[in-house]
């Protein structure tokens, strides 16, 4: 019997700690569970749309989003205990730029074209949280994309155009209009809207749930 995929779709940013803490809890339970129906496709949903092109420097940002230094430090606490949960590496004191992530979600669209968009995804969270580098930076996405088997050239040359920004910026839009207004948020089967960093136990349910649906139709 042939098994049809359900479709996952995921809204992200790569610069969002909870979707870099909610993806590593997603993929424990897909590696407990390699028969699991999911196909994934990751869409973009920016955090910050009107960060200047260049970026911000970090603690600018934080302490301007959040009323001080004291507050951004009480607003990321619990970033960091889930991430330790989570078994994930971010070094936020070696982040020192906030970026503009347009670029970023134009790499993962032209990504999922090659067939490589999580793993793309995957660099970009650890370029940006484990290694601390400025995801926004042009020579960055074109060695990311080099790590990944995507030709660097192609997508340096695509940075240096407008190609397919309005469609990325219309697909954050609809993402809006469809009434998500934080990231990561999972939609299961265009149906069911699964917001937050979700731990490996209730995908690992939803997998089994969904494997028990199948069998019984």
């Amino acid at each position: 019997m042939t098994v049809q995929p359900i479709k996952l779709d995921i809204m992200s940013d790569p610069i969002c700690p909870w979707c870099f803490i909610g993806k590593a809890y997603l993929d424990k339970a897909l590696a407990d569970h390699p028969n699991h129906q999911f196909q994934i496709e990751w869409h973009p949903f920016q955090l910050n749309p009107d960060m200047p092109a260049g970026g911000m420097g970090r603690r600018e940002y934080l302490e301007g989003k959040f009323g001080g230094k004291d507050a951004a430090v009480r607003a990321y606490a619990p970033v960091v205990e889930s991430a330790k949960t989570a078994g994930v590496a971010i070094d936020f004191e070696g982040m020192k730029r906030t970026p503009n992530t347009i670029n970023a979600h134009r790499f993962i669209h032209w990504a999922g074209i090659e067939g490589r968009q999580t793993a793309a995804v995957s660099a970009l969270f650890k370029a940006y949280f484990t290694d601390a580098r400025d995801i926004g930076d042009v020579e960055v996405l074109a060695d990311i994309a080099d790590s990944i088997e995507m030709d660097a050239a192609v997508v340096t040359r695509l940075l240096g155009t407008d190609e397919d920004l309005a469609a990325v910026r219309d697909r954050d839009a609809h993402s809006r209009k469809m009434g998500i207004n934080s990231v990561p948020t999972f939609i299961i089967a265009n149906q069911h809207a699964v917001p937050g960093a979700q731990p490996p136990e209730l995908w690992a349910q939803v997998i089994a749930d969904l494997a028990a649906q199948t069998e019984a139709s």
